[in-house]
């Protein structure tokens, strides 16, 4: 690809972006809920996707310098940018196990210590005390809703929509019909739930086990991929003149997206399917009495 049709393609990308910041301008957006700042403490989410945009900008630049390829170079940089996307599954996988097994011991530590004939509302912060990293900041924020004297109930909904999984649900489930209905039953109830979410643990650690090799085949048949490529780019430039043409580009963009559709495929293969959550009448109502609020405050 020659100067002149890089500084083409260069100004027809700044020019599309253009004309669509036009169109958002003069739509304009929602408005959105204040948002703490990127630098925050708390932020840490926020703080790794901005070092990965700025991975994916660098490596974008740097071949886009070395070898004038705009569609590598933009390729290139997204990949760098959203490899946690591609390959990421083993890390959201071990976190899904290690959320699920704290899930178990906690169940286990609560029915023990409801067995000593003591309330849910002392039971829960006992508990919380040498809960397992994966849940225990959504349990110090459960007992800290019930140190200021929030209903059980209502703070149990709240505890579910912080951890977001499903299995907890069925257990905040069975312990905001306890807290409503003070019935009988509830260690029995416990007990089961546990033995539930320990049978799910020892499937989950066995098809995590089958994956392993497969996941790994995958990445080392992309690092050989990218390693060839480069290793043409750079010591075999006659190879790769024909891409250098705008056809070329053409040509190495269908490739490409043949290619990442491939990768796209097999990370949905290799995800976990799960059920939907069922207890979202809590975040639903809240957000209902936020929009009331709101519109209180409007109408003066």
């Amino acid at each position: 690809m020659n100067d002149r049709t890089l500084l083409a393609l260069l100004c027809g990308a700044v020019v599309g972006g253009a004309l669509l910041l036009l169109v958002i301008a003069i739509r304009g957006t929602e408005p959105r809920q204040a948002t703490p700042s990127l630098f925050r403490r708390g932020n840490a989410d926020a703080r790794k996707n901005l070092i990965r945009i700025g991975t994916g900008v660098g490596v974008g630049l740097l071949v886009l310098v070395v070898t004038r390829w705009l569609v590598l170079a933009a390729a290139l940089g997204l990949l760098a940018a959203l490899a946690d996307r591609f390959f990421g599954g083993t890390g959201e996988e071990r976190r899904a196990i290690e959320r699920l097994e704290a899930l178990a011991t906690w169940t286990e530590a609560l029915r023990d210590t409801i067995a000593g004939a003591v309330g849910l509302e002392q039971a829960i912060p006992a508990t919380a005390v040498n809960a397992a990293p994966a849940i225990k900041p959504g349990l110090n924020l459960l007992v800290d809703r019930l140190r200021i004297r929030e209903p059980l109930p209502s703070a149990l909904m709240r505890f579910a929509d912080d951890l977001d999984d499903p299995s907890a649900d069925l257990i905040v489930a069975a312990l905001v019909l306890n807290a409503r209905l003070r019935g009988p039953g509830l260690r029995e109830v416990l007990s089961a739930l546990a033995d539930s979410a320990r049978e799910e643990l020892d499937v989950r650690r066995k098809v995590a086990a089958e994956r392993r090799s497969t996941r790994r085949s995958v990445q080392v048949v992309v690092a050989i991929t990218l390693l060839v490529a480069a290793a043409l780019v750079l010591f075999n430039p006659t190879y790769v003149a024909p891409y250098t043409s705008f056809i070329g580009q053409f040509v190495l963009f269908i490739v490409i997206a043949l290619y990442a559709l491939g990768l796209v495929w097999l990370r949905r293969l290799a995800k976990i399917e799960v059920p939907e959550r069922f207890l979202i009448a809590g975040k639903d109502l809240r957000a209902k009495r936020a929009g009331d609020e709101r519109m209180e405050v409007v109408g003066g």
